[in-house]
């Protein structure tokens, strides 16, 4: 082989391996579950939310309002949090850690 088939050959490898990462079907996510605001412990968050969360276990307080947790489906905003509070399919401003 000459040095120009070589290249074509490595380019179509490359090309090839790499359409083959971009086809690669997502997880599917499981939709029995919802992302709860405001009710994990913590340390105990399953991901970030906003300022004071990087990812999983980042919270820095219990029931950190924009920090979530995956709860089952239809049960976040009657789960009862201390202080009479529920939790929030939305991020909330409550109990954030001080800066």
């Amino acid at each position: 082989m000459d040095r120009r088939t070589v290249n074509y050959a490595l380019a179509i490898g490359s090309l090839t391996a790499a359409l083959a990462l971009t086809a690669t079907p997502a997880p599917a996510q499981d939709t029995s579950k919802e992302k709860c605001f405001g009710v994990s412990l913590a340390g105990k968050n399953d991901c970030a939310a906003g300022p004071g969360t990087t990812c999983a276990g980042t919270s820095k307080v219990d029931y950190q309002g924009n920090a979530w947790t995956l709860v089952p489906k239809g049960t976040c905003v009657s789960m009862p949090v201390p202080g009479g509070r529920k939790g929030s399919l939305e991020a909330m401003t409550r109990d954030l850690p001080k800066t």
